[in-house]
């Protein structure tokens, strides 16, 4: 078996259309993973690809390793996911590269719009998830509640300081990735809580010296163990107890909405870097019933109308 052919024989799209449609819902997860404390993960659930994600992720095995170490680009070829993950990611990475500096300059000067764009659509997720759950039972409710009331308490919790050893480096990357994957919890937030937010960015400006090289590489390592390790306990919970595993999902989704909520008041703040970044905050009413707030509720129900559509369309193909 050639290269071309184990990589036609790959899971992923089949058609011009379908990769085009894949890269899309990449451009959605990207745009995601920009907003702080919108999770990329939520993206691909309301999507419909977070299993295939997972098992993507799953593919970069023991056999993918030893290909590689053999040369075998074939081999590698046939194990990884590749053809599913190529096409997500370069529309992840051009919606990051393209979609950074709009997001940012609209956060900064229609935050409340932009918040209930995203509370409208992480709103309709929750009840898009939730149905996958397919069973209503009394454990399925509790697993819902722990993860509300988890995720809830985690987004608002206040950054702490900690060292920066390597190995702690090591172990915020394996933590942090593994939030990139759940619904409803950003990665980016959780290496602020973990005080490692402007370590990390200040090696990315300075990539060159050997300290900072040294913090980089400690971070890959911990990212690719986190995320390995992560993504088979997902596949395994979501395999052997899918229902329990999607109702915690839901709940995490449910308590984030917390971090969403467009109106807020910002109570401590810090500059990293010329940028401000908001350390706590406090949910607030609306200030006034303007113009201002029949467009945020406009755009809430565009957003919980678009995750509607998009499901049924979905399930229209599916029948």
């Amino acid at each position: 078996m050639n290269f071309i052919q184990a990589w036609k024989k790959g899971p992923g799209p089949e058609s011009l259309r379908d990769y085009l449609v894949l890269i899309l819902k990449g451009i959605c997860m990207g745009v995601a993973d920009i907003i702080p404390g919108v999770s990329g993960g939520t993206m691909a659930f309301i999507t419909g690809i977070y299993d295939n994600l997972i098992d993507s992720i799953r593919s970069f095995n023991g056999k993918f390793i030893k290909s590689l170490f053999k040369f075998d680009l074939t081999g590698a070829v046939a194990e990884a996911h590749l053809k599913f993950l190529l096409p997500l990611l370069f529309g992840i990475v051009m919606a990051m590269v393209s979609m950074a500096q709009i997001i940012h300059v609209l956060l900064g000067t229609h935050p409340v719009q932009v918040w209930s764009l995203f509370f409208g659509l992480i709103a309709a997720s929750i009840l898009v998830v939730g149905r996958r759950v397919g069973e209503f039972s009394v454990k399925n409710v509790i697993s819902g509640v722990v993860g509300a009331v988890f995720s809830f308490f985690l987004v608002g919790l206040i950054p702490v300081t900690t060292p920066d050893t390597l190995w702690f480096v090591f172990l915020c990357a394996s933590i942090s990735i593994c939030a990139m994957i759940l619904p409803g919890i950003s990665g980016a937030f959780i290496l602020l809580l973990l005080g490692k937010y402007e370590f990390i960015t200040g090696a990315i400006r300075n990539p060159t010296t050997l300290d900072n090289g040294a913090i980089l590489l400690a971070f890959v390592c911990g990212c690719a163990l986190g995320i390995s390790l992560f993504s088979r306990v997902l596949h395994f919970l979501l395999e052997k107890h899918h229902a329990l595993t999607v109702s915690l999902l839901t709940g995490f989704m449910a308590g984030a909405m917390r971090k969403i909520w467009p109106w807020k008041e910002v109570l401590d703040s810090v500059v990293i870097r010329g940028k401000t970044h908001v350390l706590s905050e406090a949910n607030v009413l609306p200030p006034a019933y303007d113009g201002e707030f029949a467009s945020a509720v406009l755009l809430m129900v565009a957003g919980f109308a678009a995750v509607i559509i998009l499901e049924w369309v979905s399930s229209a193909k599916d029948s």
